[in-house]
């Protein structure tokens, strides 16, 4: 396996710019998945370490070497599509064996790379069967199969989740990374689900526009925003964020103030978002919490958790809380109390974080 650099990379399709020179190292052996909302250049970024795009400016190595003017073909990178890519007239072991074929690999080794691979992907029972006869979780792995038998230094995958229905890529997603730690590869994984990008990845590199807003573990991103961008995009419901200021006891959003139970330095009179994720607040009072009135539009009961759909002034916010198995109660909530030391500030016209939560 290998590294790869990506240094001052820029794309640009005529003079539209839509890669703004971003910087990223993956190292050997990690996963790192890049999300983001639709057209901000994740996939253009990793097509270029493929080869399938010309890099207009910057630099790129693989395992040390430079690759900008490299064939696709001589990277040593494998990539599994969104859409499959199978040939219809070929069965799973021929689909698999394609590109060995087309390597001179001899007939031998690679009906044994073939038996080795459908053994690790649950395909050993499918190998004389065509694409047409597989459901779509079956389809991917021969896709993933595909790619496993070459044995690149890079695994490179495109959205390959997204055509699957949502109980099948729960459980594509926990193949995928078991299959990482099994063959211990050097992965880049695009998608724009954050609920893909927070269970899947070593490293989160989260995108905007063509350029990189953080990078950093999944938790770390999750408990250190570094603006409101990430705060809004990285968690399951996203943060809740308030406009309010500053104030000498805490942060003022609307009538109420929340407490915050660390030292503002300076912040007072600052105009600020406060964001609240919605597992922080609970529905009882507690120690160093602020009761924070709501007007209460809907609750979506999710079995043992249930989600919030609530108004504060012009904001629409959602909570998350445990149900206990039953949710009547919940209709006549009107308050959630805000722990003081969860409480994240941001400033209210760059977006960065002031002061981060937890």
């Amino acid at each position: 396996m290998a590294g790869v650099s990506l240094s001052k990379i820029v794309k640009r399709f005529g003079a539209i710019e839509v890669v703004h020179g971003i910087d990223l190292d993956v190292a050997e052996q990690e996963f790192v998945v890049l999300v983001g909302p639709s057209g901000c250049g994740k996939s253009t970024t990793l097509r270029m370490v493929a080869g399938l795009e010309e890099i207009s400016d910057g630099e790129l190595t693989i395992d040390g070497r430079y690759m900008n003017r490299v064939a696709p073909k001589d990277r040593d990178v494998a990539m599994v599509f969104q859409n499959y890519a199978l040939y219809p007239h070929l069965n799973v072991a021929e689909n698999m064996a394609f590109g060995l074929r087309i390597r001179r690999v001899p007939n031998a080794e690679i009906k044994q790379i073939i038996a080795d691979t459908a053994e690790i992907l649950g395909l050993t029972n499918y190998l004389d069967r065509r694409p047409a006869d597989l459901s779509g979780g079956q389809r991917q792995r021969v896709a993933m199969g595909r790619a496993i038998v070459r044995h690149p230094k890079v695994f490179l995958f495109d959205e390959p989740l997204s055509n699957l229905d949502a109980k099948l890529r729960t459980q594509m997603r926990a193949e995928i990374k078991r299959l990482h730690k099994r063959l211990g590869a050097t992965s880049i994984y695009v998608t724009h689900d954050q609920v893909e990008a927070m269970t899947l990845a070593d490293r989160i590199v989260v995108m905007n526009d063509g350029s990189i807003e953080q990078i950093g573990t999944p938790m770390e991103l999750f408990n250190n925003p570094v603006n409101t961008f990430v705060a809004g995009f990285l968690g399951s419901p996203p943060m809740n964020q308030i406009t309010g200021k500053v104030t000498e006891t805490g942060a003022q959003v609307g009538d109420t103030v929340i407490q915050l139970d660390r030292d503002l330095g300076g912040l007072a009179g600052r105009d600020v978002v406060v964001g609240i994720r919605p597992e922080h607040v609970s529905l009882q009072p507690g120690e160093g919490t602020t009761p924070l009135p709501i007007s209460l539009d809907l609750v979506e009961p999710l079995g043992s958790e249930a989600l919030l759909h609530a108004r504060f002034g012009d904001d629409n916010l959602v909570f998350k809380t445990d149900t206990n198995g039953q949710i009547e109660h919940l209709s006549g909530i009107d308050t959630v109390h805000v722990p003081a030391s969860l409480v994240t500030l941001f400033d209210a016209e760059s977006g960065r974080t002031l002061r981060a939560g937890g």
